[in-house]
């Protein structure tokens, strides 16, 4: 696709936790519990406020169509702030400190007040209804010339368990969102920048590592689209992907829009038809359960509902999320019937009782009230005329789907969302302070020196500069243990290990010296390292694991071996001379189990074997 012409703008948010010993606004620690460990649980239904402006903020007002109960589960390790039943504590220095840094090392300018503010959140993450953020630093640069616009300081949400229910361990730790300017025009490069700003962070030795503890949210448009914000990307990998669909998504609906406008379509009713009568001997089981079913005829819209504007999507697909808001499972449509239980012959019965033509469609909903089918047959509408309007794409936040195509959460929230926190004092960053702020070694410098002075190959360089084993590989280099097999063992054989189902937490950082001092002066072979650590990882001492797997063998003793095996094999080295040093290799290592390191056992074979067949 030519992106250029499609006139994509992009840009991200990043949100990454910090590694710190407390959380922001109080003191309980930063570590995710099992939800077993619970030990209370509280209820809350959370409810939107107008701001300071007289207005209630617009995605806040989706979220409210349907009334939600949320329940959490609370921890020894969680207190009465999380609970939002005592004001919060001051800002935590140590995650300020970090935002400081990473600010610096992007080239910020700080603000002189951080100052904590309330944005508006009621999908229950956060038991206030809102959550604390603060701005810490304005305006740096980025590789591709393109700029970070902001960095602030935030209360992470609690983790979602299941459905409404949510786990208080996650809420409050410390998270930092940095905000790029619109400045990437290719989904390639969009991930480029996201993995640059993840490195510089990771560079800070101060942020959580694994699967959720960094999210990256993508603002993309095209021209004549809109701008959609794509929350909770977690996989960098995505990131092009993601890109890639939501420009397909929405040429996909400038596409559906102008067909409608040529087919003459249009939205001729603004309520819904209750045919709950007509289809109550259905043997659908989701139409049979409801108590009101509503329908909709949208004229010229035939084949268009179920047309896929994204792999596994359609615009059936969007209206269906609209239609949840109010609590429905989704929407039946005539573009996908007969299905899901319902036959031709209700399908038939059904677009007479509407009067629907050939070329139009029939939208049902099924609600568990009155109320709630009126609501999602009204969002129904909604998003119909979204299609057939001028601006078919709607500015709103999607969600990622596992695939990486989207689906509808909310529209974009607007000013409204934001207003004071008063419970927190604001913090000064004064010229000493910034002025004090050091920047660490980035993980390409750290990288390209670890290439330049232990001879490692750049991807291994690499790997290790932003490993959490990197203090280990240090403390082993300054052993005297030789670097590239000390990184070696940590970035290839502990991985290994640990993808066959060995325990390798078992392993600890002194026993892994002393295998590789072991290693280092010749009680063992560097091939006995994996045995060694799956012995140690069972419960055997290091000590044990070298007499068991390891005996010592020395050179005297090696050679008389290797005498034995080309004595033996007579025969076969006849025929292919100095070519059987190769498959003698592998018996003279089987024989020593580990116990003699390859270099020296090539050496004294390569020797043996000159003698036997000569210049062979």
């Amino acid at each position: 696709m030519d992106y250029k012409k499609a006139g994509l703008v992009a840009g991200i948010e990043i949100h990454q936790q910090l590694d710190t010993a407390e959380k922001l606004f109080c003191h309980c620690p930063t570590t995710l519990r099992e939800t077993s460990e619970h030990h209370g649980e509280f209820s809350r239904f959370l409810r939107a406020t107008v701001s300071e402006m007289g207005e209630i903020d617009r995605a806040a007002k989706e979220e409210m169509k349907s009334d939600r109960k949320f329940q959490y589960y609370a921890y020894d390790t969680t207190c009465l702030v999380e609970n939002d039943e005592e004001p919060p504590a001051p800002m935590n220095d140590e995650a300020l400190a970090v935002c400081l840094t990473i600010g610096k090392m992007f080239g910020m300018t700080p603000v002189p007040q951080v100052h904590t503010m309330r944005k508006l959140v009621i999908d229950g993450s956060n038991t206030s209804g809102f959550q604390r953020t603060a701005l810490v630093a304005l305006n740096g640069t980025l590789p591709n010339g393109g700029e970070i616009e902001t960095i602030c300081l935030e209360e992470e949400a609690a983790q979602r368990v299941r459905d409404d229910i949510f786990s208080l361990d996650r809420l409050g730790i410390p998270l930092i969102e940095i905000t790029t300017s619109p400045c990437m025009h290719t989904p390639e490069d969009v991930q480029k920048i996201a993995e640059y700003i993840g490195m510089v962070l990771r560079s800070t030795g101060k942020v959580k590592r694994g699967i959720g503890t960094i999210r990256q949210d993508v603002n993309i448009s095209i021209a004549d689209g809109a701008r959609v914000e794509i929350k909770g990307v977690q996989e960098l990998d995505l990131i092009a992907e993601v890109v890639r669909r939501e420009v397909q998504r929405q040429q996909s609906l400038l596409a559906i829009r102008d067909e409608l406008k040529s087919r003459g379509a249009h939205i001729g009713v603004t309520t819904g038809t209750d045919v709950t009568a007509l289809l109550k001997d259905t043997k659908s089981t989701v139409l049979k359960k409801a108590k009101k079913i509503h329908a909709i005829v949208l004229p010229g819209f035939a084949g268009l509902v179920g047309r896929e504007i994204q792999p596994e999507r359609r615009l059936g697909s969007e209206m269906s999320d609209y239609a949840k808001k109010c609590g429905v499972g989704g929407i039946f449509h005539t573009d996908e019937l007969p299905a899901y239980g319902v036959t031709a012959d209700e399908v038939t019965t059904l677009r007479t009782h509407m009067k629907a033509g050939e070329k139009d469609c029939v939208i049902l909903v099924a609600g568990a009230s009155e109320k709630q089918a009126s609501c999602a047959i009204g969002q129904v509408i909604t998003r119909a005329t979204i299609a057939l309007s001028e601006k078919p794409v709607p500015e709103e936040t999607r969600k990622m789907l596992e695939s990486g195509s989207s689906a509808y959460m909310r529209p974009l929230p607007g000013a409204a969302r934001m207003y004071p926190e008063t419970d927190v004092l604001p913090v000064i960053i004064d010229d000493a302070r910034w002025n004090a702020v050091t920047i660490p070694e980035l993980l390409t410098a750290r990288a390209e020196r670890f290439a330049k002075e232990y001879g490692i190959e750049h991807n291994y360089a690499m790997q290790l500069a932003g490993s959490d084993k990197l203090p280990l590989f240090e403390r082993a280099v300054k052993d005297g243990i030789k670097p590239k097999l000390a990184a070696f063992t940590i970035l290839a054989t502990l991985t290994e290990l640990r993808r066959e189902g060995v325990d390798t937490k078992k392993i600890s950082d002194n026993v892994y010296l002393a295998t590789l001092q072991a290693v280092e002066k010749g009680q063992a072979a560097k091939e006995a390292i994996p045995d060694l650590f799956r012995s140690i990882a069972g419960g055997s001492s290091l000590e044990e694991s070298l007499k068991k797997l390891a005996p010592c063998v020395s050179r005297g003793e090696l050679e008389t071996l290797v005498r034995k095996i080309l004595a033996d094999r007579a025969e076969f080295i006849a025929q292919k001379g100095k070519t059987a040093l190769g498959p003698l290799m592998g018996v003279v290592m089987a024989e020593v189990r580990g116990s003699v390191d390859g270099k020296l056992v090539n050496e004294v074979l390569r020797t043996e074997l000159d003698k036997v067949v000569g210049g062979k």
